[in-house]
């Protein structure tokens, strides 16, 4: 189980779209289980709609007073969010630490079973007490594999997210906030120590971390610290936002020139006295465990100890279904041969004479055509932010006609920064707050342009931009009338569902996938998450070592080698995570597909969509539930689940926001 730093990456994924979901969606099986009816009811009838709305608004305040105190355990979270408490700390990432939030949780769940009775809540509001009792429930099945998870590894180690933190998201308005920064250089070399101790724990247990990740710790620690203050050279990147922050406190008159340099000199001192020597034993750590460090591994659920049911957990977590690994293969399997299908139509359109297996061939080796692929250079970077922003607007324009709630947050493209950019690494998604003041980002990888072909732009801008995460997430952030915390609940197979189902949404809207490539593009993007399922079960389930996997990878898809290979070491290092997309697409085209046959001509897309973004990330056999509520409401003719998300009250307002954490592709 990941420690508490991917957890709240979350906000950082909120992806990769990547990994950092806090709490898992789907299944009936594995529901909390809520009092059966009128059995926590002491009236022994139906509630009266004044009892209702009574007992929903003392349990919202309830909901409202607990997630501040569980916020109080999360500095970074309450950066994420916009806010300044605890500004100069980081997060304990110590197991201790882990445990006390646990029975933190637990306790908070006896106190809500205790104090408020289920049977006189609102529909909306029975969903907000489900929500918060299966976060605790995973939560506490979940503790028992703390080790097995990779505490450093390329995609998620506090090695760049640290940095990150304090250049991207860290506020400096006034000489305090610079303190602050300060401070947390300081506790960053903290946290890394606390989670080396947890690494060097995991390894004990047998939690081998596999070659290429240390590699990539290695490197992206030391491209951390190289450069001043660290070594002659250039500036580091940390260190040219120190000195951009100080400057730009000293020219808007917050800090005289005698604080300015103060301020300099401490953070050079925590930098190179604190800072540095954390990210040498970390790299030393890493340097040392390499040699025995396996190569062309498997799965964690073939090596670890209980790697078999700790990756039954995670596929649990990651999809929030019942489904077993063997039933996620086939499903996958199913998958390829569908989209492959539809992939042969659209090359045969595209003029193409050879096998499917031949046109991959030609589209990976084309990467001298400039119809195909951005030139490999800076500027071929900038042209494809540039085209991605022009979609994302473009797209923008037919929102309305899709969606009643829409939201007011801003969206900006942006380039990966150097010290954390990988070749092929998937583009991910950073929520802006919830006030609006930081906007969402989408971030792209472009160091290596013969990994970002120009069929794949529209469809990643739609998965991370709009209306994709940014619009989902956004839109959460946003919600009012529903507890705080479900505007900020991470479920990785509604988050990535709802984005890999905008994918294909886009395709009936005017303006997108024009050209035959654009949508080859398209169905190269949903067959590689359907090779997701087969890869992942396969290496965790199946005992398919990275190469094999690799093989099926590039003979089912049109992937470059350098995304290839980054995926497949994600999988690896991210068990289960890549399953949740179309696990997660497949159960919203299920819940749209029986709306439409239960509704008929009184199907609204507008109200469908509302119903699936208005009540934030949730489970998905809770999903299920409110889209249930919501037919049998439009049958009864009183049918606005915006409405509903506000527990009946009034319709949520959307203003911009992001989440709390990081979503990848």
């Amino acid at each position: 189980m990941r420690v508490s730093l991917t957890a709240l990456a979350l906000a950082l994924v909120l992806a990769a779209c990547g990994q950092q979901a806090s709490a898992p969606e789907t299944g009936e099986a594995n529901a909390p289980t809520p009092p059966a009816q009128g059995e926590a009811s002491s009236s022994g009838g139906e509630a009266s709609q004044e009892a209702v709305q009574a007992e929903t608004e003392r349990l919202n305040a309830w909901f409202d007073e607990k997630y501040e105190e569980q916020l109080q355990f999360s500095p970074i979270q309450l950066t994420f969010l916009g806010r300044k408490d605890k500004h100069g700390q980081i997060d304990d990432m110590s197991r201790e630490a882990a445990q006390e939030q646990l029975d933190w949780r637990l306790a908070t769940v006896e106190e809500m079973e205790a104090e408020f009775d289920y049977d006189k809540l609102s529909q909306e509001a029975r969903n907000s007490w489900d929500i918060w009792k299966y976060q605790a429930e995973m939560a506490q099945e979940g503790m028992q594999y703390f080790y097995n998870g990779y505490t450093f590894d390329q995609m998620n180690g506090a090695q760049s997210f640290l940095p990150t933190l304090l250049i991207q998201f860290h506020q400096v308005d006034n000489a305090d906030d610079m303190q602050a920064y300060v401070s947390r250089i300081g506790e960053g070399a903290r946290a890394i120590d606390q989670l080396l101790t947890i690494a060097e724990e995991a390894a004990s247990r047998g939690v081998e971390t596999p070659d290429f990740a240390l590699e990539g710790v290695i490197e992206q620690a030391g491209k951390v610290i190289t450069g001043a203050p660290f070594t002659d050279g250039d500036p580091s990147d940390l260190w040219a936002d120190v000195e951009k922050e100080i400057s730009a406190l000293e020219e808007a008159g917050e800090i005289d020139a005698e604080q300015a340099g103060t301020l300099r000199e401490e953070a050079r001192t925590a930098l190179t006295e604190e800072f540095q020597p954390a990210y040498e034993r970390l790299i030393t750590w890493a340097e040392e465990a390499l040699p025995e460090a396996p190569e062309n591994p498997t799965g964690a659920g073939m090596t670890q100890p209980d790697g078999e049911a700790y990756y039954n957990f995670r596929l649990q977590q990651q999809t929030t279904t019942d489904l077993t690994a063997d039933e996620v293969h086939q499903i996958g399997l199913d998958e390829v041969e569908r989209l492959q299908n539809e992939m042969q139509a659209v090359k045969e359109e595209y003029g193409f004479d050879g096998t499917l297996e031949e046109f991959f061939v030609y589209l990976r080796e084309e990467t001298d055509n400039r119809d195909l692929y951005y030139e490999d250079t800076d500027e071929g970077a900038d042209a494809y932010i540039a085209d991605a922003t022009a979609a994302i607007e473009n797209i923008e324009t037919q929102i309305p006609d899709y969606f009643g709630i829409q939201p007011q947050a801003g969206l900006v493209v942006k380039r990966v920064e150097p010290f954390r950019e990988q070749d092929g690494a998937a583009q991910h998604y950073y929520p802006g707050t919830p006030d609006g003041s930081r906007p969402g980002t989408y971030y792209a990888h472009l160091s290596d342009m013969t990994a970002m072909p120009k069929r794949e732009l529209e469809v990643i801008a739609y998965h991370e931009g709009i209306p994709g995460h940014h619009m989902q997430i956004s839109i959460a952030q946003e919600l009012e009338n529903i507890p705080q915390f479900r505007t900020q609940a991470g479920f990785t197979a509604y988050s990535e569902g709802w984005a890999l189902y905008s994918e294909k949404l886009a395709s009936e809207m005017p303006g997108t996938y024009e050209t035959p490539m654009s949508e080859f593009g398209r169905l190269g993007s949903e067959i590689w998450r359907a090779i997701r399922l087969v890869v992942d079960t396969g290496l965790h389930s199946k005992g398919w070592t990275e190469q094999e996997a690799y093989e099926y990878f590039t003979e089912n898809a049109a992937v470059t080698d350098a995304q290839a290979r980054s995926e497949i070491q994600r999988y690896i290092v991210m068990p289960g995570q890549a399953t949740s997309y179309k696990i997660g697409m497949l159960k919203i085209l299920e819940l749209r597909a029986h709306a439409q046959e239960e509704l008929g001509e009184d199907f609204d897309i507008k109200g469908f969509h509302d119903t699936i973004l208005g009540g934030g990330a949730m489970p998905l056999m809770i999903l299920e539930r409110r889209v249930n509520t919501w037919i049998e409401e439009v049958k009864a003719g009183d049918a606005d689940m915006s409405d509903d998300a506000a527990d009946g009250d009034t319709e949520p307002e959307a203003e911009d926001t992001g989440m709390e954490m990081e979503t990848e592709e």
